[in-house]
């Protein structure tokens, strides 16, 4: 619901989830407090998809294909505005440690030869979420594993060395 209507009131999501409003609020005191929540929970599942990645650890193209399939999992069952999360200090310093383990991940796999090398690592840092998230908004109708075959072979074909 907040994907679609970010300014989505307490009143409507706890209409749209069956409850009433007070039942919110006993868990929640304020609707920040609500959405803090949320990204939270975004956030807890983005860390546990890039832990059973093994983005260190695993060969190159099995992990690769992992985080994709995970991260866009993880887009369609937490399909929140992130800009908000953003400004969210605590959760703007996780995004920067998940980013800079990404980063880490990227450039081992262009150590490795599976990436150019002639292709800045900013470059894949940046374009990796975005076909993430244009496969998980973009393909519904194709199962996380499959949108994730589609955007790793993309990926690859833009900036692998094949």
């Amino acid at each position: 619901m907040l994907a679609a209507d970010p300014g989505a009131s307490v009143a409507a999501i706890a209409a749209e989830t069956g409850v009433d409003r007070r039942t919110v609020y006993r868990r929640f005191a304020s609707r920040e407090e609500l959405l803090a929540a949320i990204y939270e929970a975004r956030y807890d599942a983005v860390e546990r998809v890039v832990e059973d990645s093994r983005l260190r650890e695993a060969p190159v193209a099995v992990a690769l294909h992992r985080y994709v399939e995970g991260i866009i999992g993880v887009n369609r069952k937490w399909p929140v505005e992130l800009t908000r999360m953003k400004a969210d200090e605590a959760i703007r310093e996780r995004r920067d440690g998940l980013i800079r383990e990404v980063d880490t991940f990227l450039q081992r796999a262009t150590d490795e030869g599976l990436l150019r090398a002639d292709t800045p690592t900013a470059w894949a840092s940046s374009l990796l979420p975005q076909l993430m998230h244009l496969a998980s908004q973009e393909l519904p109708e194709l199962s996380a594993a499959q949108a994730a075959d589609m955007v790793v072979d993309t990926f690859l074909r833009g900036l692998g060395t094949e």
